[in-house]
């Protein structure tokens, strides 16, 4: 389909049908298959995780994704992060009138791409479309249904002192290619997003390891948000060394000039693990086999329990208290 958006695309009629037809099912589903009100999926599983995530990530359009692989990536890392096998997608979209039908080609392949690398099915959607100006372009809300791996789940119960902090790869890609997309700040680096779902070098992860004790994709607010809240929530001290924390020569020139912190910048490919020290060394080998863990690195240790809180050693020496990002650095960044 070539041409524009309008609201005929989503009053349910034949252009509708069209859409859905020619964009949506061509590239998730089968053709031949009846349209129901609701996807029927045989699930021979006793315990699932369900994770829903809206994006609205500006521009669409960025180096090293899009919208679509994005809210697929998102999602599935969601599940894997939790201890389940990705199954199942669902997506709704929101898309302003006067859309370019290229672009949500674009967008919708991509997704389909990024689902089939974690063998992940998208199994049921959703469209609405909105007048000019009631939203940006195109907003896309994922759903995904995955099942617990049961003899691989992450063990919190088990966090002891001395264990091991893993980041899989270098932090602050995707924030600083977002904003060097805007050309809001007169920044122009050439960095590509992370973007990427890591459901099959997690799933590695969490069949070679058995002291695995948690798991988190480090999103909006920074690998050091993510790691204040596993503190908090788990009453551990965690310390970082800053020197081992890996980030790229431009991503730390980028963060520099606009007086960034590596560690708040958003990241939509990379997980941070807790790990038993005994198994680091397993971990990382098996993390750097595939291309989205091959800058994975101990960043730290567990260095106490009972306190809630995350400490980092500077550069200089120093040992300081990390907080949650205060205020915004940077909206609409997935």
């Amino acid at each position: 389909m070539n041409g524009r958006i309008t609201l005929a695309h989503g009053d349910g009629g034949e252009l509708s049908h069209r859409l859905i037809q020619e964009v949506f099912v061509a590239a998730f589903g089968d053709p031949s298959a009846p349209m129901m009100d609701a996807s029927v999926q045989l699930v021979p599983v006793y315990k699932l995780a369900v994770s829903t995530d809206s994006f609205v990530v500006k521009p669409i359009f960025f180096p090293g994704g899009n919208i679509g692989k994005l809210s697929v990536a998102g999602t599935v890392n969601d599940l894997i992060v939790s201890g389940a096998k990705p199954l199942f997608l669902t997506c709704g979209f929101i898309i302003e009138e006067g859309f370019p039908l290229k672009d949500l080609n674009i967008i919708v392949q991509s997704m389909a791409e990024e689902a089939a690398k974690s063998n992940v099915n998208i199994v049921a959607g959703d469209t609405k479309v909105v007048e000019r100006g009631a939203c940006d372009g195109i907003y896309i809300n994922t759903t995904g249904i995955g099942s617990l791996i049961e003899k691989s789940q992450p063990k919190i119960s088990g966090i002891t002192e001395g264990d091991s902090v893993i980041v899989t790869g270098t932090i602050g890609d995707h924030g600083i290619a977002i904003i060097s997309a805007r050309n809001e700040l007169g920044l122009q680096a050439d960095v590509q997003s992370d973007c990427a779902s890591l459901s099959v070098m997690l799933e590695d992860a969490l069949s070679s390891a058995t002291t695995i004790r948690i798991m988190r994709d480090p999103t909006r607010g920074g690998l050091a948000t993510s790691l204040v809240e596993i503190c908090e929530d788990f009453d551990i001290t965690l310390e970082l060394d800053e020197e081992e924390i890996p980030v790229r020569p431009d991503v730390q020139g980028a963060c520099e000039l606009l007086g960034f912190e590596p560690i708040y910048l958003a990241n939509e490919g990379k997980a941070v693990i807790i790990v038993g020290r005994e198994e680091e060394a397993k971990l990382l080998d098996v993390l750097r086999r595939h291309p989205e863990g091959a800058n994975a690195a101990v960043i730290g240790r567990v260095s106490g329990t009972g306190k809630g809180q995350l400490l980092i050693k500077t550069v200089f020496g120093s040992t300081r208290r990390l907080h949650r990002l205060s205020g915004i650095l940077l909206p609409r960044i997935c």
